[in-house]
Order: structure tokens, then C-alpha cells, then sequence
């Protein structure tokens, strides 16, 4: 069955919200591919460490994954 995988950065999403952020991308994608594919949808947030993420030739820390969430 599908399996999602997302990548995020350490220490920006709390247990909490890593459990939302499944459970949410998990129903998003059976609204589309229906039910029983939702049932067998795996998903996995993995975490990168800061500093090993790039984006746009520039390094991203957690502080700064964090700053951007503060501005929403």
C-alpha cells in the first residue's frame, strides 16, 4: 500500500503535532484514493538534523525552521 515520507527538521514539531501532521496527510490522501487505500496508507515524519538541510544554496537550522513558523 502507499507509503508517504516526510522529512522535516529536529525540534520544530512537537510529538503532538507530528501526530496531527500524519493523521491529516493519512485522511488527505484517502479523500482522494478512497478508503480502503487510507486504511493501508503508511506514513513517516523523519527528522534531519539541523544544519543538514539546504534550501536555496543556504544552510536551515531549527531556529531558523522555527522563525518561520512564528511568522506563520
Amino acid at each position: 500500500m502507499p507509503s508517504i515520507e516526510i522529512q522535516v527538521l529536529e525540534g520544530v514539531f512537537s510529538a503532538e503535532e507530528k501526530c496531527k501532521i500524519i493523521q491529516n496527510v493519512t485522511k488527505a490522501f484517502g479523500e482522494v484514493a478512497g478508503q480502503t487505500i487510507q486504511n493501508g496508507t503508511s506514513v513517516r515524519l523523519l527528522e534531519v538534523s539541523s544544519g543538514s538541510w539546504g534550501y536555496a544554496g543556504h544552510i536551515l537550522t531549527t531556529q531558523d525552521a522555527l522563525e518561520m513558523r512564528a511568522r506563520g
